[in-house]
């Protein structure tokens, strides 16, 4: 069971994000401030529901939620400030797009810089332990597989409507066949043997 509330402020902030260990796209962000009373059956981490069940819930924490932000942070910035400041900087960026201050912010994980002058708390594991990071889990998956599935539009051959951008068996053979795209992360160890790649 999920919990509503740490802080117990009303204005309440969970943030996470999604796409850290991929080898391409960005790191998306989300931040979500949910009402008091906010229940949904099956609203959990991102990572246990089906993808079905997250397109779902999607629109449903968008209507119900006191305030919601998403933010992306390109693969080029990623490449610049590495994935841990790419991480922390989207959910700052995911918060500032909050239409209300939060009076604390929650934050799925360990590692945060400090936001203006609200108070907050890392909590490992976030995601499965309270409602607002959850949420905020589930919007920063679903724009990021929405992106994916666009680029996988145009670059096919690497499968990023399935992988995401993970590091899967048939991601490193695509990369390995076809090389890097403008959309992979240089910075990242795209192959094991880290072959000289055509970029």
């Amino acid at each position: 069971m999920l919990q509503s509330n740490f802080s117990g402020f009303t204005l309440e902030a969970g943030t996470d994000e999604a796409g850290r260990g991929c080898l391409s796209g960005p790191v998306v962000a989300a931040a979500v401030i949910l009402p008091k009373d906010f229940t949904h059956p099956f609203l959990n981490d991102s990572k246990q529901l089906s993808e079905k069940k997250r397109d779902e819930l999607r629109p449903f924490i968008e209507e119900n939620a006191l305030a919601f932000g998403v933010s992306f942070v390109w693969q080029e910035e990623v490449d610049e400030i590495n994935v841990l400041q790419a991480s922390i900087t989207g959910m700052h960026r995911a918060i500032d797009q909050l239409k209300i201050k939060p009076e604390f912010i929650i934050i799925d994980g360990n590692k945060f810089r400090d936001y203006k002058d609200v108070p907050h708390k890392t909590i490992v594991k976030g995601d499965a332990k309270f409602l607002s990071i959850a949420a905020a889990s589930v919007l920063a998956k679903t724009y990021r597989d929405e992106y994916m599935f666009k680029i996988h539009q145009e670059l096919p051959v690497y499968n990023w409507q399935k992988n995401k951008g993970y590091p899967t068996k048939e991601h490193r053979n695509a990369i390995r066949e076809f090389g890097a795209t403008k959309y992979h992360r240089k910075t990242f160890k795209l192959l094991p043997e880290q072959l000289k790649l055509k970029l």
